[in-house]
């Protein structure tokens, strides 16, 4: 009798690996599974921070506005989480920039004539920082990247 053993194990690799990959865009989909974290609670300052989506196209979302959310990961529970507080800004090429805002909420727009791409950053936690640097550089700090028309 023949086994299938080692090549039936590989092809359900293969399989699982193919359905891993194929679920669902670096956009809105991981926008919407963000959005399902707790917030954090006790004025925890996270140990690390993620955006949401890690990328984005201005282009692709209604008059460019852009959603991001920060996600920390912390030291106890609940975790991941929302953290109580994030300060939002972004740079270009390790620089201050004007090409993009980003409001207190995560929202980010492409400023008239701005092309290219552009790091948005978020420092979560109650920080308190005397000088903030061009690419956030102050405490636990995520990033993504928009790109502009």
């Amino acid at each position: 009798m023949r086994t299938f053993g080692p090549q039936l194990f590989f092809f359900l690799l293969l399989l699982a690996a193919a359905i891993t990959l194929a679920c669902g865009s670096p956009t809105k989909p991981v926008l919407a599974a963000c959005n399902s974290a707790p917030t954090a609670v006790n004025g925890q300052s996270p140990e690390s921070v993620i955006l949401c989506p890690p990328s984005a196209d201005a282009n692709d979302y209604p008059d460019g506005l852009v959603q991001f959310v920060a996600i920390g990961n912390f030291s106890s529970p609940p975790s991941p989480a929302l953290p109580e507080y994030a300060m939002w800004g972004a740079c270009q090429d390790k620089q201050f920039t004007s090409g993009v805002t980003v409001s207190s909420k995560g929202v980010a727009q492409c400023a008239s004539g701005a092309s290219g791409t552009y790091t948005v950053w978020a420092t979560a936690g109650p920080v308190v920082c005397l000088v903030v640097g061009p690419c956030g550089d102050c405490g636990p700090t995520g990033s993504a990247q928009l790109t502009c028309p």
